[in-house]
This record gives structure tokens, C-alpha cells and sequence, in this order.
């Protein structure tokens, strides 16, 4: 697993649907739930006509904890949902996701850094179980 300041990523065996579909069912097994689905590819292409390999955004929720997280932080919900992409580059399939520490860091309040932290082992997770 690579981690950025931002993030966290690996290259995952999977061809990318199945790496799509592997992605959703382990971020659903740690608690989270789908809001968005974003298909980059295919709104640059309708958009400005461009061509790029498969790329999709998850906008991912674990209700319990958003729920937390908004009555410490009522605008909170400028940092979620939390992100996970899964994306194609030279043939191979990476997995990523934000880091939910960041809205801790952001906003610097106690009570919020322990919703993060929840939020992070979980989505560290679901990462791991992808192969």
C-alpha cells in the first residue's frame, strides 16, 4: 500500500470491473454505502471529446460516522462524501482512497479526529481485502 499526504493507493490484480466490483463489496463489508458514482472517462469524453483509460469516482459514505461527524462539525459536509477511485494507467488497475484524517486536520476539533480515525481503519480495510 502507497501513502500520500493525501491518500492511500495500490495496484490491484484485478481486471477494472472486477476491481470496481471488489471495491464496492469490501467498502460495504467495513460499513460504507455509495452516493456517487462518477465515470470520468466517460464525462471528458461526452464533455470535451477526449479519450483516457477507465477511471471512476466512488463517493462513499459510512452513514454512522457521517452522522457524527456532522453534529461536531455542521459543515463538515464540504470534506464528504469520502473518495475512492478505481482507475486504469498502462494497463494496470489502481485502487485509492482519500484520507479521512484530513477533515481532522482541517478541522482541528478533538471529537472529530476519533470519527476520522474510525473512518480511515475502515476504509484502510477495505483497501486491504482488495487483491
Amino acid at each position: 500500500m502507497e501513502t500520500t499526504n493525501y491518500g492511500f493507493s495500490k495496484i490491484v490484480a484485478l481486471p477494472f470491473a472486477e476491481a470496481v466490483t471488489a471495491v464496492k463489496a469490501a467498502l460495504a463489508k467495513e460499513g460504507f454505502g455509495q452516493l456517487t458514482e462518477i465515470d470520468v472517462q466517460a464525462k471528458l469524453k461526452e464533455k470535451v471529446g477526449m479519450d483516457m483509460e477507465p477511471y471512476l469516482i466512488l463517493g462513499m459514505c459510512n452513514p454512522k460516522l457521517a452522522y457524527q461527524a456532522l453534529q461536531i462539525e455542521t459543515e463538515i459536509g464540504l470534506l464528504l462524501p469520502c473518495n475512492v477511485i478505481v482507475y486504469e494507467k498502462e494497463g494496470s488497475v489502481h485502487v485509492a482512497a482519500q484520507k479521512p484524517s484530513l477533515m481532522s486536520q482541517v478541522v482541528q476539533k478533538e471529537a472529530l479526529k476519533a470519527v476520522a480515525d474510525e473512518a480511515e481503519k475502515g476504509l484502510l480495510a477495505a483497501l486491504e481485502a482488495v487483491a
